[in-house]
């Protein structure tokens, strides 16, 4: 009998000892390379990691300036700014013919990100193309009319869909003025009112070697590597003084249920968010450990809710923790109210073991997936600079780390008390049976306007 249990006993320690060394392999499996680090002399960081026997190679370059410091009123700013890098379409087309591969430049909150590849034989021709873009950044008054004429005729064919209006009204309703409350790429009203000028202070107070960081990753040696950014980088101006990331904090979101009215709509696209953490925040991972969890109690309780999403999104300065779907209009008060509940039954008891173990898999599968794709190499080590974050191989350990305590703690910090911002795009006639005076109603442009930036229509395009 004692033979027995102790053959049981022992059976049992070596499946956990499986289990532990699965997910220690899982945490570990992220196997990021350690790169080579160096600055030019302009301040400009670099970032190098060669791989041989690869014939391509990748340029990411980070400008740590984003929308974030757009003028008032005049959004978009940076995001134009990004365009004027590469104003011509024909430069794109010969580096995706001529070079064999890719050029784009994509603007957030906090950053300007310019990602180049090619054929690494073209390594120096590819360093010209950046040079050009950052030294001679064409904003003369032609093309800076042409880009803004391109912008708006952008954003004025593509109406925004009942989901791009949600994560608007959430975010404004969030964040008030506070810069994470706009998007990133403007409005028609703000875009409008952009002058020359305006690009010319930008480029003046963020382009600059200083404020960028460089990654250089593929099948080419780090003497040709730095031999070239030294000759092509080294005159890239250094600033006077940096400009720093303060901001007057947002005041607390109204209580109330936004509602941007679509007659006629049978579905209403909902959104729940409190303020998140900053990306430096040490409790980052575990909200987006969190984000999982809230996402399948949601689901789970209310089956008719579709596309449905919880998400932490983490910027330079306090983010936002997300909750997102659509529900027919009958549905919609039910999953506001359970996604209130869940958050507060989060706050107070934390998840189950079974519901952390769950998550944890999805994000170290999402993060071993990364480690094997340059991009994302890239842009994990871009991450480490621009938010002084520890190193990016640590990332799948600390969420390996993580107890159903310290989730319950995460949980407090972001829900307990929390102000919480809803916002839905539906038929107001519709829901206000069901919601009653919790409902604040957006009817005259002007209201839209003073409320949501950009401004959005208030029935159905």
């Amino acid at each position: 009998m004692i033979e027995r249990i102790t053959r049981n006993w022992c059976f049992r320690y070596a499946i956990c000892l499986l289990l532990v060394a699965i997910l220690c392999g899982g945490a570990n499996g992220q196997n990021l390379p350690e790169p080579e680090r160096e600055q030019l002399l302009n301040g400009l960081r670099i970032i190098f990691w060669q791989r041989p026997g690869d014939a391509n190679v990748l340029l990411k370059l980070r400008i740590n300036s984003g929308a974030a410091f757009d003028l008032a009123g005049k959004d978009g700013t940076m995001a134009l700014l990004g365009q004027a890098l590469f104003p011509d379409p024909a430069t794109r087309e010969y580096v995706t013919e001529q070079l064999g591969g890719k050029l784009e430049v994509a603007t957030g909150y906090d950053q300007i990100d310019l990602t180049m590849s090619g054929n690494g034989a073209e390594l120096e021709r590819m360093v010209e193309l950046v040079r050009a873009a950052l030294l001679t950044t064409q904003l003369s008054p032609e093309n800076v009319a042409r880009l803004r004429e391109a912008k708006l005729k952008d954003l004025s064919d593509k109406p925004a869909s009942k989901s791009e209006l949600a994560d608007r009204a959430i975010a404004a309703r969030l964040f008030g003025n506070f810069p994470y409350g706009r998007p990133p790429g403007g409005s028609v009203t703000s875009v409008t009112k952009i002058e020359r000028a305006d690009l010319m202070l930008a480029r003046e107070r963020f382009l600059n070697a200083d404020n960028a960081t460089l990654v250089v990753i593929g099948g080419v040696t780090k003497s040709r590597v730095m031999r070239t950014l030294r000759q092509l980088l080294g005159p890239w101006q250094k600033s006077d003084r940096t400009v720093p990331a303060t901001f007057r904090q947002p005041t607390a979101p109204d209580a109330r249920i936004l509602v941007l009215n679509q007659t006629g709509e049978t579905s209403a696209e909902i959104r729940l968010a409190v303020r998140g953490f900053s990306r430096a925040d040490r409790d980052s991972a575990a909200a987006a450990l969190l984000a999982q969890i809230v996402r399948s109690r949601w689901q789970a309780a209310v089956p008719d809710l579709s596309s449905g999403f919880a998400r932490h999104d983490p910027h330079a300065l306090p983010g936002s923790f997300v909750l997102g779907g659509s529900t027919p209009n009958a549905s919609a008060v039910k999953a506001i109210d359970v996604a209130e509940k869940i958050l507060l039954a989060l706050a107070q008891n934390g998840p189950t073991a079974s519901e952390l173990d769950t998550a944890r898999s999805a994000i170290l599968g999402e993060l071993g997936r990364r480690a094997s794709q340059t991009e994302a190499i890239g842009d994990a080590w871009l991450n480490v600079e621009t938010y002084k974050l520890p190193p990016a191989n640590s990332e799948a350990g600390a969420i390996s780390s993580l107890t159903v305590g310290d989730l319950q703690r995460v949980a407090g910090r972001l829900f307990k008390n929390a102000s919480l911002a809803t916002a839905v795009v539906g038929d107001f006639e519709q829901l206000k049976s069901a919601f009653g005076n919790r409902l604040q109603l957006l009817t005259s442009e002007a209201e839209v306007k003073k409320e949501v930036q950009p401004l959005v229509p208030t029935k159905k395009p």
